[in-house]
């Protein structure tokens, strides 16, 4: 029932024509096929005959070679290179050159040969270097197939096609200043298509019959040539957030008509990616080959396997498998140890290129940081020792703990360093009191609109960071963030493991824990009064029954899904306010998911009604509606909206205005007396009513229950309707884990033998 808080449009593949060449080999079939795309090179390295005319012979055979092996373009241009070296002889010939000793015929020859073999040589190069992406990725298409089939049928182990990947360059000490490539900033906003292109898509999707409303999204996610893809491969339409297979099988069937089908090569390619576009959204990076092929074959794919080849030789989506450590053998006359039952190989894994390049810029990163740092004594706590000796520093603790970091960061900058707080919402930084008043938010800081701006090298100009609130850091944000430290400069992550993790995929601030290759300093400061009482045991998988002398806990039971939408709307609008003295905008409803009979649409719609009636006359919204708004996929912003004119709605979110093209009003807003506990994550308010009708039992888990409750900060009302679901939950209700590649990477490349 849960349903992800924010979605990120998927990536439209590279268009995929089936071809003959696509299918798999065997590794020997492989081999040969490269052999057979390297005759050039083959030809090229065989020493020349001694005389003249042997020498003419092996060139022309080298040339025939590339004849077939290149395309047009280089036969051409390597007439043009013959004629050149036969005008140079001739021109050798002329009284201008006089020390040029004079070349004969075959000799011209041979000089356009050998220019010619140098071009074919470079060309060769640059065609067959190796691929930027996936780390464990195989030279040639052939041999990753060869490779998935080797590995799942036991013939062959992973170590034996899928090779390690060769960590970055590290890049040197500061004193050496080198130069430095800088990801930019991400914008707020993609840049609206061009009108011309966004008429073109929505004649397609009209001929197709899908809605037109459409045309502004599928011009934004497959660019310029929107119209044209979509005419190509009907099934792009997938690269649109909400747009369903059983949607883009009929858009195609009414442009392509019989030419279609379900095992159509376009479809399978596409319907991966969807997939794993739609694990993302529950926090994976990657997923297993047979969960990929099982979700392929619920969508009547009728060969799953072929459709996971076809996508990964069209390289729309990517194989890995991570490599294991072998284990040393017994030295001289140590006795073996006892034979023990091999673990099952690790899995193979298919992964999106833009999660994959996100993880593994993050691990190489963060291990940058970790060997850069310069070792030094600082007195104080031990967050502060701890982070006076490394560079990177991971620190644990609930609410209470905040206090902690911050107070490190006071610390360091009274030893002179530059030092800042970041956290993920702006609720988080005005918890923070005083100290708020330095801090920012992560998105601001990546944005530039906050923070101590960049240097020469575009890096952040810092000696230490402080990430509050790290749970809810997904891999591409982190990835980001910690590319823009510059080397030498301390990291500490701080947050509650037990929150719910990232909305976006990833989970990096678990991965890096479990990982064990930083210090992780626990802390041991407990969250005060009956809600800390309450939340410190659903964390240790307990629901007790805690005094609350000041009503700061009330329990009101319901009998269904309408009693329970009377009962919140009742309680945020009197009873909180009466009997607790917080207003109504200051009280924050949270639920399990967006639909159902008490989710937040209908709570809003029953919000809204009691506390700012209208007729909702600026796209849904009035002036004074409570809204969340999603500036970015995975991140929510709470504000309230002031008003609306041509250039869309403007709201004041905390201390700022903010504007909301009207062209993005329907898709990145949402009423917000109500939200997910995946959108209120990383913020709190003075009073909660956490709203559990029946049909959210099984939306319910630890995670999720302490991550709720634990947004209150004086009162907490839960509107209670699941039985002893809840009790089941915080006992057993373990979050759903989520398949990543961060942790292992980490190890690879930081990890030491455990003594």
């Amino acid at each position: 029932m849960t349903e992800p808080a924010g979605e990120t449009a998927p990536e439209a593949p590279e268009d995929v024509e089936p071809a003959e060449d696509d299918a798999p080999q065997e590794p020997a079939e492989a081999d040969a096929a490269v052999e057979a795309e390297g005759a050039v090179e083959a030809e090229e390295s065989q020493e020349p005959a001694e005389t003249a005319e042997a020498e003419e012979t092996a060139e022309a055979a080298v040339a025939d070679a590339a004849d077939e092996a290149d395309e047009a373009d280089e036969a051409d241009e390597a007439d043009e290179d013959q004629e050149a070296a036969a005008t140079g002889a001739e021109a050798a010939d002329t009284p201008e050159a006089p020390k040029t000793p004079e070349l004969s015929d075959a000799q011209a020859e041979l000089a356009a040969q050998r220019e010619l073999r140098a071009r074919i040589e470079a060309r060769k190069a640059e065609k067959e270097g190796p691929l930027a992406s996936g780390a464990k990725l195989s030279g040639t298409a052939a041999d990753l197939l060869a490779a998935v089939r080797a590995v799942e049928g036991g013939a062959a182990s992973g170590t034996t096609f899928f090779e390690a990947a060769e960590p970055a360059p590290r890049r040197p000490a500061p004193e050496t200043a080198p130069a430095m490539t800088v990801r930019p900033p991400v914008p707020a906003q993609a840049p609206a298509p061009a009108p011309g292109t966004t008429a073109a898509v929505r004649e397609v999707l009209a001929k197709g019959g899908a809605p037109e409303a459409l045309a502004g999204q599928v011009a934004a996610a497959l660019g310029e040539a929107a119209a044209q893809v979509l005419l190509d491969d009907p099934w792009q339409l997938l690269s649109v957030s909400g747009v369903r297979p059983e949607q883009a099988d009929g858009f195609a069937r009414a442009l392509l008509g019989a030419a279609c089908g379900p095992d159509d090569p376009r479809r399978a390619v596409a319907l991966t990616v969807w997939l794993l576009e739609r694990a993302a959204l529950q926090g994976h990076t990657a997923l297993e080959i047979g969960a990929v092929r099982a979700g392929l074959a619920g969508h009547s794919v009728p060969d799953p396997e072929a459709a996971v080849e076809e996508a990964v030789s069209a390289a729309a989506v990517l194989v890995f498998q991570e490599e294991e450590t072998p284990e040393e053998e017994p030295e001289g006359d140590e006795e073996p140890a006892e034979a023990v039952a091999e673990e099952p190989a690790s899995p193979v894994l298919l992964g999106l290129d833009r999660y994959a390049m996100a993880e593994e810029s993050l691990a190489d990163g963060l291990a940058r940081l970790v060997r850069t740092a310069t070792a030094d004594s600082w007195e104080g706590s031990e967050l502060e020792r701890a982070a006076g000796t490394h560079g990177l520093v991971l620190h644990t603790g609930g609410e209470a703990s905040r206090v902690e970091p911050v107070a490190l960061a006071a610390a360091a900058r009274e030893r002179g360093l530059r030092v800042l707080v970041a956290v993920h919402a702006d609720a988080g930084r005005r918890a923070l009191g005083a100290a708020g008043a330095e801090a920012v938010t992560v998105a601001a800081l990546l944005s530039g609109a906050a923070g101590p701006g960049r240097d020469e090298e575009g890096t952040l100009a810092l000696d230490l960071l402080v990430v509050l609130d790290a749970p809810q850091l997904d891999v591409e944000t982190a990835a980001v963030l910690v590319e823009s430290l510059p080397d030498g400069c301390r990291l500490v992550l701080s947050g509650d493991p037990e929150v719910l993790g990232a909305p976006g995929a990833g989970r990096v601030f678990t991965d890096v824990l479990a990982a064990r290759v930083c210090p992780r300093i626990a802390s041991r400061l407990p969250d005060p009064g009956p809600l800390g009482e309450l939340v410190s045991g659903i964390g240790a998988g307990e629901l007790n029954q805690v005094e609350a002398p000041g009503k700061e806990i009330v329990i009101v039971p319901v009998r269904d899904a309408g009693e329970a939408v009377h009962r919140t709307v009742q309680l945020v609008a009197d009873s909180v306010p009466r009997a607790i003295g917080v207003p109504p905008e200051q009280t924050q409803v949270v639920t399990v998911g967006h639909g159902g009979s008490a989710g937040t649409r209908a709570l809003n719609v029953a919000l809204k009604q009691r506390l700012n009636p209208g007729p909702g006359r600026f796209g849904g919204y009035d002036p004074g509606d409570r809204v969340a708004f999603a500036p970015a996929p995975g991140r929510t912003v709470t504000g309230t909206v002031l008003s609306a004119d041509a250039e869309g709605l403007r709201l004041r979110c905390g201390d700022e205005e903010l504007l909301v093209p009207k062209e993005r009003v329907e898709s990145a807003l949402r009423h917000g007396w109500a939200l997910t506990a995946h959108q209120a994550a990383g913020a709190r308010w003075p009073a909660v009513v956490v709203v559990l009708p029946g049909d959210a039992a099984g939306g319910l888990s630890r995670p999720w229950v302490y991550t709720a409750f634990g947004r209150a900060e004086r009162h907490l009302s839960v509107v209670h309707g699941v039985d002893q679901a809840l009790a089941r939950a915080v006992a057993e209700g373990a979050a759903p884990e989520r398949t990543t590649r961060l942790r292992p990477l980490l190890e690879a490349l930081l990890a030491t033998p455990e003594e």
